[in-house]
């Protein structure tokens, strides 16, 4: 049985709670949630156990009977210490997420793998997981990057397929993974390649940036939905044990904004659930439609 799950960044303007009572009236089964910005101008409340926050979203998570898979997010640039990932930990052990999402910015690949080890060792007191996920304009950009240093770690990998594209990964490298490494399979969909242009029209929520290179503002606004794209989806899917959880993260601001919240999270389900009804029994033949 395979769980199809939505994360934060394809609806960043919900505040946790919120994303938890649409996810489920959309029909998914789990989310991931942000608990930390990505950028330094990206506004979260405080969500550590206690806080006005996390009191409303366990509450929520109780409502629905949703669950939390992974939390987000945290870039390793050769500077971030234990005062950044504490916190996350704390939030996400009380939302009952099993991974923390993460991502390599530091070139120093010793330093990084160190780094990383110490977020493996503290997330283990919480019963959680750091994955390293490749992204196309960050050091760490290729699965293979991600495979080694995760290897070396005792973390795993998050794989986007937007990411494996822009970064030149492959669905062999994709195959050679470990099993136990990929706890969860984002999806998303897109052109072959990058637009040299790209147009946003509405506004990015909590302070993100629209301005920039096109990979970095693709990746935070402009997506599509799974099965609209060009990018090999069914073959990606078909790469992954059978089962693995499926999160979608399918920022596209413009369209979020003409359909509101709960019409865009349906609209991505229903075309995330006509793709995967087209993939063979390779996959498991069987996604979780409840």
């Amino acid at each position: 049985m395979t769980e199809l799950g939505i994360a934060h960044l394809s609806l960043l303007q919900l505040d946790p709670p919120d994303l938890v009572r649409v996810a489920a009236e959309a029909g998914y089964q789990f989310v991931g949630l942000r608990v930390r910005g990505a950028t330094p101008t990206e506004t979260w409340p405080d969500q550590r156990p206690g806080s006005a926050s996390s009191r409303a979203t366990v509450a929520a998570l109780r409502e629905t009977g949703l669950r939390v898979r992974d939390i987000e997010f945290l870039s390793l640039d050769g500077h971030t210490g234990r005062e950044a990932w504490l916190p996350m930990l704390e939030a996400g052990a009380a939302f009952g997420a099993d991974t923390l999402n993460l991502a390599g910015q530091d070139a120093d690949v010793s330093r990084l793998t160190d780094t990383l080890a110490q977020v493996v060792s503290d997330a283990a007191d919480f019963g959680i997981t750091p994955a390293l996920e490749p992204i196309s304009y960050n050091a760490v950009s290729t699965v293979r990057q991600a495979a080694s240093i995760a290897g070396a770690a005792g973390a795993r990998v998050m794989l986007d397929p937007l990411h494996l594209q822009r970064g030149g990964s492959s669905i062999a490298d994709v195959k050679a993974l470990d099993p136990s490494q990929i706890p969860v399979l984002q999806l998303c969909d897109g052109p072959v390649a990058t637009p040299e242009r790209i147009t946003v029209g509405s506004p990015l929520p909590r302070g993100m940036s629209a301005d920039g290179e096109p990979r970095k503002v693709e990746s935070r606004a402009l997506r599509l939905a799974p099965g609209l794209g060009e990018f090999d989806l069914k073959s990606l899917v078909r790469a992954v044990p059978a089962g693995t959880p499926i999160s979608l993260e399918v920022p596209h601001v413009d369209l979020a904004s003409e359909l509101g919240a709960l019409g865009y999270a349906r609209y991505l389900h229903d075309e995330t659930m006509r793709l995967l009804k087209s993939v063979d029994s390779g996959f498991g033949g069987h996604v979780d439609e409840r």
